[in-house]
């Protein structure tokens, strides 16, 4: 709810302003497509339908559009908060409850907040508890089965949480395990830097060592649509 809320707070007044790391997207865009989704996954949850049961809601005007996303993203915690996690309901997932819709809205609603911050000035990090567990249901579920192999470990360090997550190859994928330490291509940062760095926000050069081929494949592994 917080995330949401900075997000629009952010894009009032700046809908035309550039969204970097979402080619041909303006701020109110940006608005839109988390309006978007979140009314798909409030629908999913409360009425478990299927994908093709929803059809996407039409884009309000400009003028009404914070308002609409500001009770939208209402709706959709009081949903989530009336929900049983284990209730099952479709996800693109393997885990198909509705515990994982309410883990991955907040990433959802975190990284876009971020997005939102970033078109008009300084993105504050994200909150570091929810950064860790993001990282975690990102490497679980976010991984390109078909993409090419590390062929090398790579450590992910989160600096500001004394957390170690080392990643390698796995059939059908890849696999994490947190770990005391590691050598070899590491990724060091903070856990809201790491996150960023996995959803294509951050530069590999700010914050990685050893050889950057590797990161690369890493990143080629990881889904951020």
């Amino acid at each position: 709810m917080a995330d949401s809320a900075a997000l629009a707070d952010a894009a009032a007044g700046n809908f035309s302003a550039s969204v970097v790391h979402c080619p041909d997207w303006t701020v109110g865009d940006l608005v839109y497509h988390v309006y978007g989704v979140q009314y798909f996954w409030r629908r999913i949850v409360s009425e478990r339908l299927q994908p093709d049961q929803i059809d996407h809601p039409v884009r309000p005007p400009d003028a009404a559009l914070i308002e609409a996303f500001r009770a939208g993203t209402e709706q959709l915690v009081a949903v989530l908060g009336a929900a049983d996690p284990a209730m099952p309901v479709w996800t693109w997932a393997p885990q198909k409850d509705a515990g994982f819709v309410i883990r991955h809205q907040v990433q959802e609603a975190a990284v876009h907040r971020w997005d939102a911050e970033n078109a008009v000035g300084a993105a504050a990090p994200i909150e570091r508890a929810a950064a860790i567990d993001s990282i975690e249901e990102f490497l679980t579920f976010s991984a390109d089965a078909d993409a090419a192999p590390l062929r090398a470990s790579v450590a992910l360090e989160a600096t500001d949480a004394d957390t170690t997550w080392l990643v390698d190859d796995a059939p059908g994928g890849l696999r994490w395990r947190r770990a005391d330490g590691a050598s070899g291509s590491r990724l060091r940062g903070t856990a809201s830097g790491v996150l960023l760095w996995l959803y294509g926000r951050m530069p590999s050069d700010e914050l990685s060592s050893g050889d950057p081929a590797v990161l690369d494949r890493l990143r080629a592994h990881l889904s951020t649509d």
